[in-house]
């Protein structure tokens, strides 16, 4: 168990809270910090990726900030069901919540939003509901959307019962589209603790209904009815707030209903629910510890580590048939809720105990081997990232954040903890990944528009991780530290969404491309090999030089500087996909899978990067920027 997960709530709210409060901001500001940092934490996502919408204010609906989440899409199957959610979260930070007063009104405040009975919206609010309302029209059975609220501390079980009721207004007055969430602080510190650094005082407990019977002292078998395991879930939710807190030791999320066997699971679910059990390869439940009577089992720290594509296509299909809301009777419903009682899931209960996450994660790997999960699918349990983050502090004294949430514990240590070690530097893997996708892969238009390419299973994540042959050698921690210097050096040029120059603001993507395709220029130039692992090991020496740093920064910024500026004879606005595929539309051609990839696809792009080349290797003022670059790559 690392230090920094033995950090208590209190000491970890403090952490958490400290670049939120940074710079006295406005009550608006403050409340947009807290909800912007806490919803990506939860989702695991970038601000900087993710297109959040802004409504807070007057007039906001009693919306504060909204996201569309349109679900991974490394997942294809034109027949599948869409699966998109829209989060509108409320900021309950502070004096701004009190209690279950603020969750009712402002929940109805957002239903009737919702349900256009709010007229005076702002703009920012108004062009919202126009997109919620073309949301429901066209809504698939896996659409959702979900009231968030964001708050400080966890909700108390009078607060969590004005949820089930907001629930059930929502549904009947919006149908089972609708659904409400509480995150808090506490949501993101459970997800870092460890089974074994929970005492038996605050172990969480839940029970399951389910025919089980003992094989060996560690393990339970048999199975579970499927509205049992419904209520299971429902249980969990009200208790923890956050469903998707049991898969956190599984290997990946809820794909949704897009894929071919979710699809599947859901037409046996909503056709033939009492056959599921004929079908369904089953589930495993790692628990700390479990309590058996005759028709049911307390349940210690449960944690679904195979079936969680099945346990969450049971919750989506039952929560849209029995959650819907009204008071009425439904023939239709009640026969099929008959059928659901016949039907059952193959269910294991393994005990870990005192072994903890060893033990766990062996179980995991083993329970997935059934499933199209390559190996490098396990790094957040147990592979590579652990070990590049040990090498990441003690070579660069760089603290690489594995799980969102970690460096905030690993400021509450070091604040508690003198004697630890002390960093001034962190970055998210996550993040490194996708600088490192785009820099040196070119996958430039994937990165600015999508996550799932970059993470374990993704498209770009095997081809970072696994073509070492070609690349001169394995990915390894230089590679993450070099994408480290590359994105501090895209802030420090000033790109991102706060960027004073219009060009910057959306491109620090493909300023990173620009930087890594320039560089390859040089190295060529200087006889110098160029494979990706020399790319990396060579920029960690010219990022870490002032001189060289500068002019091969500068001049990339020159590219897109004068990309983006209309008139010049290289500007985007004269690209012919631009124009002709795109419609002039900037932010999809940002996101083209092509963008920056070759002659044919962004010509005018292509002949900018040339002319910048060349430019870098003539001597202006006597200096030649190409001998600057290379001079700093001769002194390691």
């Amino acid at each position: 168990m690392s230090d920094e997960l033995k950090i208590d709530l209190d000491q970890f709210r403090t952490s958490w809270l400290e670049d939120v409060r940074e710079g006295n901001p406005s009550t608006v500001e403050l409340g947009r910090r807290f909800a912007l940092k806490l919803v990506t934490q939860w989702l695991d996502t970038s601000d900087t990726t993710s297109d959040f919408i802004y409504c807070d204010g007057s007039g906001d609906g009693g919306i504060d900030v909204a996201l569309l989440d349109t679900g991974p899409d490394e997942i294809t199957d034109d027949s599948a069901t869409s699966g998109h959610t829209w989060y509108l979260v409320q900021s309950k930070y502070g004096s701004a919540f009190a209690g279950t007063g603020t969750l009712l009104i402002e929940g109805q405040k957002v239903i009737d939003t919702i349900d256009g009975r709010r007229p005076k919206l702002n703009s920012l609010a108004e062009g919202l509901l126009e997109r919620l309302s073309n949301f429901r029209n066209g809504a698939g059975t896996g659409d959702k959307i979900v009231l968030v609220y964001a708050t400080e501390r966890s909700l108390s079980d009078d607060e969590k019962r004005v949820l089930n009721d907001l629930r059930a207004m929502g549904t009947a007055r919006l149908g089972a589209i609708f659904d409400v969430e509480t995150i808090s602080i506490e949501t993101i510190h459970a997800r870092l603790r460890e089974v074994e650094s929970i005492t038996s005082a605050n172990r969480l407990m839940v029970d399951l209904k389910a025919q089980l019977v003992p094989s060996g002292p560690d393990l339970l078998v048999g199975s579970v009815g499927l509205l049992n395991l419904y209520d299971f879930l429902k249980s969990y939710r009200e208790r923890t707030g956050d469903l998707d807190r049991i898969y956190e030791k599984n290997v990946r999320r809820f794909l949704g209903g897009r894929g071919k066997v979710n699809k599947a699971m859901q037409g046996t679910l909503r056709d033939a629910p009492e056959r599921f059990g004929l079908y369904n390869n089953g589930i495993t439940i790692v628990v700390h510890g479990y309590e058996q009577n005759e028709d049911a089992v307390k349940l210690a720290e449960p944690y679904i580590v195979n079936g969680c594509q099945t346990t969450r296509t049971i919750w989506e299909v039952f929560h849209n048939k029995l959650s819907a809301g009204g008071t009425g009777v439904n023939p239709e419903t009640d026969a099929w809720r008959s059928r659901a009682a016949q039907g059952v899931v193959v269910a294991k209960i393994a005990k870990v105990g005192d072994s903890g996450e060893s033990l766990l994660q062996a179980i995991t790997r083993y329970t997935n081997s059934q499933n199209a999960i390559k190996e490098k699918d396990f790094l957040a349990l147990t592979g590579d990232f652990k070990t590049w983050q040990g090498e990441l502090a003690t070579r660069y004294n760089l603290y690489l954040e594995i799980q969102r949430g970690g460096w905030d514990s690993q400021k509450a240590l070091q604040n508690t903890t003198p004697m630890t070690k002390q960093f001034t530097r962190h970055a998210n893997a996550a993040d490194l990944v996708k600088v490192y996708g785009a820099g040196w892969l070119g996958e430039v238009g994937l990165a600015f528009g999508k996550n799932p390419p970059f993470l374990p299973d993704g498209s770009v994540f095997k081809r970072i991780v696994n073509e070492s042959d070609a690349d001169g050698g394995p990915f390894g921690a230089v590679d993450l530290y070099a994408a480290y210097l590359l994105q501090q050096a895209t802030i420090f040029m000033g790109f991102g969404r706060g960027a004073e120059k219009q060009s910057r603001r959306q491109t620090r993507f493909l300023f990173a491309m620009i930087v890594i395709d320039l560089f390859r220029d040089v190295l060529s130039r200087a006889g110098k090999p160029h494979d990706l692992r020399s790319v990396s090991a060579s920029l960690v020496s010219v990022l870490e030089n002032d001189a060289a740093k500068t002019v091969l920064l500068d001049q990339a910024a020159e590219v897109i500087d004068g990309y983006f500026t209309q008139g010049s004879d290289d500007s985007v606005f004269i690209e012919p996909a631009y124009l002709n595929s795109f419609n002039s539309d900037l932010n999809a051609f940002l996101k083209w899978e092509k963008l920056g990839k070759s002659d044919t696809d962004t010509p005018r792009l292509k002949n900018a990067m040339a002319i910048n080349k060349a430019v870098l290797g003539r001597s202006i003022g006597g200096i030649n920027g190409r001998d600057t670059i290379t001079a700093a790559m001769n002194e390691l």
